[in-house]
């Protein structure tokens, strides 16, 4: 009998979880719960388990979205990264379930999708290519995502005013353990394996995956990690924290900022916080914070090491636990390209120019050399804007991995071209929908050439990675891990290839480019990308 295309009764599709009975629904042979409560929290505290409850609960609809410190504004880069918005509020630790079978011993990969968005804002909904339906049904995997609290809600050191704080500055990162502790505890009953759980994230995402990778509380509750633009030369390197445009220094004093608060706010003290309406608080909060900031003190919106988060690996190494995880690690050529205007005439018509403005005249035929051999084929507009943000760090996270690590470590860069303002590399974001299988469904993913093939070529490899810590598949060419001294790199193009130490000496260059020209404020360079 063929199967309903759309189910949703009052006792089918109902899973038990250890807390109670959930009603889910399903639809185009993917079972689908939405809104699923997977903790509770007071502001500033530790979360605490779901308790118990009688009847069943209906997880039928996205559960609340963290409150962002900035009203999400609709913009022309809906184009390259179309959004969605949702209700928030404080109490946002939801998660969301897409599986194709709810049978118990079908023992699934699990892949946890960890949202953008730095430490600050996003969620698990924000874009539209965050849909799991398509990675469930194709890759035979259970796909789950989460909100979790962000910014001064979930990144907010307190622990100087009293013990029910300790863990304030880290809070974002423990309702991602809770999360992580309810798919140890429930996953089976949804078709998924507890014990082969990857994470999977971008941006900010990734940075999250780095720091469970150092925070002991999260052993044991994933097996891998995809890692997509997320390791940054920030979160206790050389003592300066960098994290998505927010600095400060060790040590994080956080008495500043909490003052300061309380006293823009008229407060009684610093109980008085966890009750201020967070409207108002985050307009405090956006007052009192640059002055603090521009004085390289501390502000809060990241995690914090402590003996909760032990430090960036960068900075402190890798803990004993995180050398033995498999991971993915990669980024974007032109991470931040689709958050600038479109390229100018002067761009277009003599490139060279631009380049010489960009890393000096005396420095741009020998950066156009490197580029060319790092390169071969792709436009010069694309060294005009090349990312170092995430890259450089990048090839020193993995190289540390090989020396450091017992688990491999596999490296890869997305650069294929894109037909949108005549045409040029790809930005931050743009693999998520290909990751997703949902680039039919994405406006820019669609038109690229060859983007079926390129769909099947890395979302393979992430699901390949997930079910057997290889990401090697047949359409793929041979990709090895990294060795010490060897970055075997994937370049993720129309024509996919494996590369050695490809740029290390343009990644090089470009930082003594930087370093001669220190002092020079990027943004008044003409380049206008």
């Amino acid at each position: 009998m063929m199967q309903k295309r759309f189910l949703c009764s009052r006792t089918d599709p109902v899973v038990r979880t250890r807390a109670g009975l959930l009603r889910g629904f399903l639809f185009d042979g993917i079972y689908k719960f939405y809104g699923v409560k997977y903790a509770d929290a007071k502001r500033f505290r530790r979360p605490t388990e779901v308790g118990p409850w009688e009847g069943v609960k209906d997880a039928l609809g996205y559960g609340y979205v963290c409150p962002m410190l900035n009203d999400p504004k609709p913009g022309p880069g809906e184009l390259r990264c179309p959004h969605r918005y949702w209700p928030a509020d404080e109490n946002c630790q939801y998660l969301n379930v897409w599986t194709a079978s709810l049978d118990e011993t079908a023992k699934r990969p699990v892949m946890v999708w960890l949202h953008g968005g730095g430490f600050s804002e996003g969620s698990s909904i924000e874009q539209q290519a965050y849909d799991g339906t398509n990675l469930a049904r194709d890759g035979d995997v259970v796909v789950v995502s989460l909100n979790h609290r962000l910014n001064i809600l979930g990144f907010l050191d307190l622990s100087p005013y009293g013990e029910k704080y300790a863990n304030s500055a880290n809070a974002g990162m423990e309702d991602i353990v809770a999360a992580l502790r309810w798919v140890r505890d429930n996953i089976a009953r949804f078709g998924g394996d507890p014990d082969n759980v990857t994470l999977f994230g971008q941006s900010g995402g990734g940075a999250k995956i780095n720091v469970l990778l150092q925070t002991p509380a999260a052993d044991g509750l994933f097996r891998r990690g995809i890692i997509e633009s997320g390791i940054m030369d920030g979160l206790g390197r050389n003592g300066t924290v960098t994290n998505f445009g927010l600095g400060y220094l060790y040590p994080m004093d956080s008495r500043p900022i909490v003052e300061a608060l309380v006293k823009e706010l008229g407060l009684d003290g610093v109980r008085d916080l966890e009750t201020v309406p967070y409207p108002a608080l985050a307009a405090a909060y956006k007052k009192v914070a640059p002055g603090l900031l521009a004085r390289e003190q501390y502000v809060g919106n990241s995690p914090m090491p402590n003996d909760f988060y032990l430090g960036d690996p960068l900075a402190v190494g890798f803990t004993e636990h995180a050398k033995t995880v498999p991971l993915i690690v990669g980024s974007v050529m032109n991470e931040f390209r689709g958050f600038a205007p479109t390229p100018n005439e002067k761009l277009e018509k003599d490139p060279r120019a631009v380049i010489a403005g960009v890393y000096g005249e005396a420095n741009a035929d020998r950066m156009i050399e490197l580029f060319r051999a790092a390169y071969p084929g792709k436009s010069l507009r694309d060294l005009a804007d090349m990312d170092d943000i995430f890259r450089r760090p990048g090839i020193e996270y993995l190289e540390l991995r090989a020396k450091e690590c017992s688990a491999p470590s596999y490296s890869y860069m997305w650069v294929p071209d894109f037909d949108i303002d005549g045409g040029g590399g790809a930005w931050h974001c743009s693999e998520i929908p290909f990751v997703f299988r949902n680039a039919a469904s994405t406006p820019f993913a669609s038109a690229i050439p060859g983007g079926e093939k390129l769909e099947d070529q890395i979302s393979g490899a992430w699901l390949s990675f997930a079910r057997t810590g290889d990401p090697n598949h047949p359409g793929l060419p041979a990709w090895p891990p990294c060795r010490e001294g060897d970055e075997a790199c994937m370049l993720f193009d129309a024509a996919c290839q494996v590369r050695h130490n490809h740029d290390h000496a343009l990644m090089a260059a470009y930082a003594q480019c930087m370093s001669d020209r220190e002092g020079v404020d990027l943004a008044d360079i003409d380049i206008q990308h």
